[in-house]
């Protein structure tokens, strides 16, 4: 049997079987749902697109995958190509693997060993932020910060090597203060924090802390799994504040196939390149550099593109500030509106217990969690879609 996420499959309601899906729709045999979510924040571009679709289809009527040791193909050279003129700064080398977690480790391990390679073994520490998630592998865990997902290191005690702190700029100065001798990077989900309770904060902060890695030689990691391609209303937050490591997942497939990239500057890059084997980065997941991912991925960017998505994104910002801006009810404890996500945050988490029913009959899925009510939806929802999904969480409120 399927083993689900984030459930106690003891106690757990069945789930909803999805039959068909298009566009912004999931359907089920007997309802036709708005997927607010987009899949975990990833179908930007909808179901069953058919531009996505052929560019699968066309790489499968080559091949479906190789591995890239020892080989390469036309796909993933054209996807980091790509990346490398379309990424800011000189953020030019690509390391694929198969999600977004993966990439964060490959991130956390590439500012380890670059300290490393120079001999600099003090540089252990990871800076990160209170309320972080960076994914659910085991160093991805110890840099996050979340009890209701991560309790099971407390087998292990208070991690060694990894310090949180809120995001306030007196706490980012203390820390780098305190702590720049043995740090080799600090690592952000930039402006909006994800699964942490969609949280956010100011670009002022990132400024800081660009600042204060370049003043201490510290690596700057922005994590863009989650942000990245318009999520925050901005491109990349790495167009606003330049990282030295940007990771990106989810939207770079279009939801389409899991795949990640780990997009590593000249200065780090070269920290690797040299004649001592002992200095390569020995890393190498099966199936990083998918084809098929590669070829969706880049069909992707091309809509990102050529269709104006920065244009819907401003769109779908100010029908949510029309719609939830100034939304209250005693339960509720803020409203947060950012590009293309909306949080309602109550007090008490049994207040929303109940609205992913409440919300399917009336044709839309949701997944809230823990105290929060969002909204992520794919960009190519239509007016009336979305303003149907912000009428269904305020029709809650008023029962």
């Amino acid at each position: 049997m399927i083993w689900y996420p984030y459930e106690q499959m003891k106690t757990m309601r069945p789930p909803y079987q999805i039959v068909d899906a298009e566009g912004v729709y999931l359907y089920t045999k007997d309802q036709k749902l708005i997927d607010s979510v987009s899949s975990w924040w990833s179908v930007i571009h909808g179901y069953k697109h058919p531009e996505l679709d052929r560019a699968i289809e066309e790489q499968l009527g080559k091949f479906a995958h190789v591995m890239l040791g020892g080989l390469t193909h036309e796909a993933a050279q054209k996807l980091s190509d790509k990346l490398q003129s379309w990424l800011p700064g000189d953020l030019d080398y690509c390391f694929f693997s198969d999600s977004g977690s993966v990439a964060v480790e490959v991130a956390l391990k590439m500012a380890l060993q670059y300290f490393m390679n120079r001999g600099e073994t003090a540089r252990t520490k990871v800076l990160a932020l209170e309320h972080a998630y960076h994914g659910d592998t085991f160093k991805t865990m110890e840099v996050g910060d979340d009890e209701d997902y991560h309790f099971v290191l407390n087998a292990y005690g208070k991690s060694q090597h990894v310090i949180h702190i809120p995001t306030e700029i007196q706490a980012l100065e203390q820390a780098f203060e305190v702590h720049h001798e043995t740090l080799n990077c600090f690592i952000a989900e930039p402006l909006l924090q994800g699964a942490g309770g969609m949280r956010m904060y100011d670009i002022s902060f990132l400024k800081r802390a660009r600042e204060l890695c370049d003043q201490y030689g510290v690596l700057l990691i922005f994590d863009e799994v989650a942000t990245g391609f318009g999520r925050t209303g901005n491109r990349f937050v790495a167009d606003l504040v330049l990282p030295d490591i940007l990771v990106l997942g989810k939207a770079l497939t279009g939801g389409y196939i899991g795949h990640a990239v780990t997009a590593a500057n000249h200065r780090v890059y070269d920290g690797f390149y040299d004649e001592n084997p002992e200095h390569a980065l020995m890393h190498g997941p099966t199936f990083m550099g998918n084809a098929l991912a590669c070829s969706v991925a880049l069909k992707s960017i091309e809509l990102f593109e050529s269709q104006d998505y920065l244009g819907k994104i401003r769109r779908i910002e100010e029908i949510s500030r029309q719609e939830m801006e100034g939304f209250s009810d005693p339960r509720v404890k803020e409203v947060r509106i950012m590009g293309g996500c909306v949080c309602v945050e109550v007090y008490d988490p049994a207040d929303i217990k109940g609205y992913q029913q409440f919300a399917y009959e009336r044709g839309v899925f949701s997944r809230p969690f823990l105290s929060y009510l969002y909204a992520m939806v794919p960009y190519v929802i239509r007016e009336e879609e979305l303003r149907k999904v912000f009428r269904t969480m305020k029709e809650w409120f008023a029962r």
